[in-house]
């Protein structure tokens, strides 16, 4: 209608408007707005209606996910605080762990809620959404297309985490690289090296993973002796170390089961192979096998057993003859000897 009257007096041209006129003008106008502005009134109330219920459940939702991550943080404090709290929770990992989760949920339900939000205010409007839906369609897989590699990072991570495949503080072995995990995220986790190096690996590459900080890890030592050494004494100093070490502090902890002397792992002519295991705690084999090793040599010293490789035995041996080497003068170094003579060329 408004336009109506705008393109009338455009119309006039260069004809002056008149007082009745402009009355006439603004009844229609009036009139109008009279007759539309229930439908005004209705419009802008239901998108007022849509936004305010797309706040209230977004806020909602939000405030859910956050009190549900408070209450696996508060459940992981509590078994903290048992005694063998510190062995099955790691209560740093599980704190990032959930706050991880929890990011990614409030993303996805701000996400799913704004939009739809944003196609129901435009359907008010009577926009037709098939073309806008249909181009962010084609302009998804586009993006998809594109991004294939950040899409295929952002997945892993997130099934890492749901899965709790590692966390911080555990050692792995990421095929690509391996260390203590220092930071986890949905697109790459920090690892740093046993070289004080940080490595940066894209969960999308990681095809498999090996975790040694999970369940328990194996203290292996080989022990090699003479052949000639005496088997039940070499058990013996083997048990003796085992049992002291078990009941010494803080090998007591690290260790979670006997130290066991499994035999002979090989026999050869000049040599001896004893396998020494031990079950610990995750993460903590190579120091107690550092000092299973130091212990052994200790023990094997004062037992006066030989390990091969060591400094070899001196032997008491008679005094060499200097002249043994040396041969017999021959009869030609003397210049009067007959052979000296008959061996001289004939004068003329």
């Amino acid at each position: 209608m408004i336009l109506s009257v705008l393109s009338a007096a455009t119309d006039t041209g260069s004809q002056q408007p008149t007082l009745k006129d402009a009355q006439e003008q603004a009844g229609q106008a009036a009139s109008w707005v009279e007759e539309n502005w229930s439908d005004w009134l209705a419009l802008g109330l239901r998108i007022l209606l849509i936004v305010a219920i797309a706040a209230v459940l977004r806020v909602v939702i939000r405030r859910a996910i956050t009190k549900l991550i408070e209450r696996m943080n508060r459940t992981a404090q509590a078994v903290d605080g048992t005694a063998f709290g510190g062995l099955l929770v790691n209560v740093e990992r599980r704190r990032q762990r959930s706050q991880a989760i929890g990011s990614v949920l409030r993303s996805v339900a701000s996400f799913v809620i704004l939009g739809t939000a944003a196609l129901m205010v435009l359907g008010a409007f009577k926009i037709n959404l098939a073309p806008l839906l249909a181009s962010a369609g084609v302009a998804g897989v586009a993006i998809g297309f594109g991004a294939r590699n950040l899409v295929t990072d952002f997945l892993s991570g997130c099934f890492m985490i749901l899965e709790d495949q590692y966390g911080v503080g555990d050692t792995i072995d990421a095929g690509v690289a391996s260390g203590e995990v220092i930071e986890v995220g949905l697109r790459v986790t920090k690892l740093r090296g046993a070289e004080g190096e940080i490595w940066y690996v894209r969960n999308g590459e990681v095809k498999r993973i090996g975790n040694l900080s999970q369940g328990w890890a194996t203290a292996g030592v080989d022990v090699t002796v003479r052949a000639d050494e005496d088997l039940d004494k070499v058990r013996a100093a083997l048990s003796e170390v085992g049992e002291e070490m078990s009941k010494t502090e803080p090998w007591n902890e690290m260790l979670w089961g006997p130290i066991e002397v499994l035999g002979l792992d090989s026999v050869l002519l000049d040599s001896m192979v004893v396998r020494v295991s031990a079950k610990t705690m995750p993460g903590k084999a190579l120091t107690v096998e550092r000092e299973l090793r130091w212990r052994i040599k200790r023990a094997f010293d004062e037992a006066g057993i030989r390990i091969v490789g060591g400094v070899p035995v001196a032997v008491d041996e008679p005094a060499a003859d200097p002249t043994a080497g040396m041969s017999a003068p021959s009869a030609y170094a003397s210049t009067t000897s007959p052979q000296s003579l008959a061996a001289s060329p004939l004068q003329k």
